[in-house]
């Protein structure tokens, strides 16, 4: 089974791109524009990972995190936060929200295929 990435940002460009880019390398995704939408659809899409844009209106990425832990509950589902803030602040926020790594933009997609693949490969190994 491929890997389910869940993709949450308001800038539809850059959301849609990662979409294009992780269904290049096999991996199906859920592009979202906004934390509701991603609360909509996280339960039947299952995901493996979220790649959540902090600095959105209405629900901020952090918040987004803190209510897929628990919608989503026992399943393991890697977060990523994907910001332009890299400051230590930022990532102690993120890390306190329940987010596992800290993407900065511009995001190195080559980087970020390969801990994607590797956290599929070893947490999820009968999926593929």
């Amino acid at each position: 089974m491929p890997l389910r990435v869940l993709i949450v940002d308001d800038n539809r460009d850059a959301a849609d791109c990662l979409g294009l880019l992780l269904g290049l390398l096999g991996a199906t995704s859920q592009v979202c524009y906004g934390g509701a939408d991603a609360l909509a659809h996280a339960p039947e899409f299952r995901p493996h990972v979220g790649l959540l844009d902090i600095d959105m209106p209405g629900m901020s990425g952090l918040e987004l995190a803190r209510r897929l832990r628990v919608l989503l509950g026992r399943r393991r589902v890697m977060l990523v936060a994907v910001t332009g803030v890299s400051s230590e602040e930022a990532r102690a926020a993120t890390a306190a929200a329940g987010f596992d790594w800290h993407l900065t933009k511009p995001v190195d997609g080559t980087t970020l295929a390969g801990r994607l693949l590797a956290f599929h490969r070893t947490t999820f190994p009968a999926d593929g």
